[in-house]
């Protein structure tokens, strides 16, 4: 019946750096907004008795030899928080499983890191100085990883969250400094990155001045929100992962009257919508996570493992 490779977060961690699924996102992105990717409705479970969210994604790239079925979880109840997951690999061709990656979470979190560079390539400023980091989770991490291979050189980072404690490990984690209040993390800085699970507007449209770039990432479900509506209301470019599920999931949900303007990340990638043009352009992506950036990464790790992980036969 043939054989699965089993590959453990050491081996997805090697096979995957950032740079490498920065790329491979694009291309996804790419693929997603041609109408060349297949890509179901996400599932949301809840165990609310442990604060405990689920959601499982999948998606496939026309003419790719695998697609890929995730199973992501983020239970804040437990101490500390936990996050876990792995991703499910199968022949496109027979349906066959191919590999479980078994990552801990570690496709999740750096998928959506590399989401957040690949934003920043086409619509960050070009020279980007300043840095404001909205929450202290994993996301804080990533999304400053990826967004030093996509605009190095910063130094200046300015660290906000609700725990002070949590706050001063995530900058100094990222070699930032915390901030007192979202307000003084955010005025002045060229990138804002709001990674929380907010369900109330934590920026202010106010504090935001014309040539920023803001990547929201937090807001992946119903109900959650970090953004001023404002803010994509006077946004020169509003950009979305899928404009569809931001409408549903993300800070579009909370400005229905901006979704015809919303253009796709995909879109920008390919060329076939503007990127940021002017230094004094505000431009904000709206991330929600998509099906395809795991496929993508799953098959970045499987092309870039070699004889990592063990084999189960079947």
């Amino acid at each position: 019946m043939g054989s699965v490779r089993i590959l453990r977060r050491d081996d997805v961690e090697a096979a995957l750096p950032m740079g490498v699924c920065i790329d491979a996102v694009e291309a996804a992105f790419v693929a997603y907004s041609a109408g060349d990717a297949e890509l179901p409705a996400v599932i949301h479970l809840d165990v609310p008795e442990a604060r405990g969210e689920i959601h499982v994604k999948a998606g496939h790239l026309h003419g790719a030899p695998a697609y890929a079925v995730k199973i992501a979880s983020g239970f804040s109840a437990a101490e500390p928080p936990s996050i876990d997951g792995l991703v499910l690999v199968f022949d496109a061709a027979t349906g066959a499983p191919l590999a479980f990656l078994l990552d801990g979470g570690f496709v999740t979190d750096q998928r959506t890191g590399a989401a957040g560079g690949a934003a920043a390539r086409c619509l960050s400023p070009a020279n980007v100085t300043s840095v404001a980091v909205i929450g202290t989770g994993i996301q804080s991490r990533k999304q400053v990883e990826a967004l030093r291979v996509a605009r190095p050189g910063f130094s200046d980072i300015r660290v906000w969250g609700r725990s002070a404690e949590r706050a001063a490990l995530a900058a100094a984690d990222v070699g930032g400094v915390v901030a007192t209040s979202v307000e003084e993390a955010v005025r002045g800085a060229d990138v804002i990155i709001t990674c929380t699970a907010s369900r109330e507007p934590l920026v202010a449209a106010e504090w935001v001045a014309p040539g920023a770039h803001i990547t929201a990432v937090g807001s992946d479900g119903a109900g959650k929100q970090e953004l001023d509506p404002e803010l994509l209301r006077r946004a020169d470019l509003l950009v979305t992962d899928s404009t569809d599920q931001c409408a549903r999931l993300g800070e579009l949900q909370h400005a229905p009257d901006q979704v015809e303007r919303a253009v796709e990340l995909g879109r920008v990638i390919a060329g076939l919508a503007s990127g940021r043009t002017d230094p004094g352009q505000l431009t904000v992506c709206d991330l929600t996570g998509v099906g395809v950036q795991d496929v993508a990464a799953a098959a970045a790790v499987l092309a870039n493992a070699g004889e990592r992980g063990d084999l189960l036969e079947l």
